[in-house]
């Protein structure tokens, strides 16, 4: 379980078949192998730990329902480690587990992205953009809006987000639920 406030700005160094490999210092500060670490809101394991780098097997399912296949050596990545029950909640509850790809329409600081699903998406409601938690500005039939801070902007990818970028989304939890509680 994450939160949705990036702790590090880290970086793809390299890619070996599946198993890629992230330069950190503070996600690993006291890390060790089996930890979970999201990685631009996709929760891998942390398999192998270097020095100031890690790696994580990236799996098939994976790759096909994130954007983590898109990423090359250099590109920049959010990273956050999991909450501690000890912990303050400051963003809301992420689980690391993406429910889909979005398109960027219009970048920061009053982001728009396309998405082929917006159901589960609230006005004022929560959701995660590459990890990054964030308010519901508004809504449309296919799309969403987030207004992103300036310190935001600079301490994670959204910042750097274009149009045409793909992004992870992860919805709230609780509307799943519900969802799938109404159904039976």
């Amino acid at each position: 379980m994450f939160t949705g406030l990036i702790e590090e700005l880290g970086s793809l160094t390299g890619r070996d078949g599946d198993r890629f490999t992230f330069a950190s210092v503070l996600v690993i500060d006291d890390a060790k192998v089996g930890d979970s670490v999201a990685v631009n809101g996709c929760c891998l394991t942390l398999v192998e730990l270097g020095v100031e780098t890690w790696s994580a097997d990236v799996v098939e399912e994976t790759l096909r329902r994130t954007t983590l296949g898109d990423l090359r050596p250099g590109d920049a990545v959010n990273l956050e480690r999991p909450v501690r029950l000890s912990d303050r909640l400051g963003g809301h509850l992420v689980q690391g587990h993406v429910d889909g790809v979005g398109h960027v329409v219009s970048p920061a600081p009053d982001l728009v992205v396309a998405t082929p699903d917006t159901r589960y998406v609230v006005e004022k409601g929560s959701v995660a953009v590459d990890g990054v938690s964030l308010t519901v500005a508004h809504i449309s039939d296919d799309r969403f809006g987030v207004a992103v801070i300036p310190h935001t902007a600079a301490v994670t990818t959204l910042g750097r987000l274009q149009p045409g970028d793909r992004v992870n989304l992860e919805f709230d939890i609780l509307a799943k639920y519900v969802e799938r509680l109404l159904a039976r």
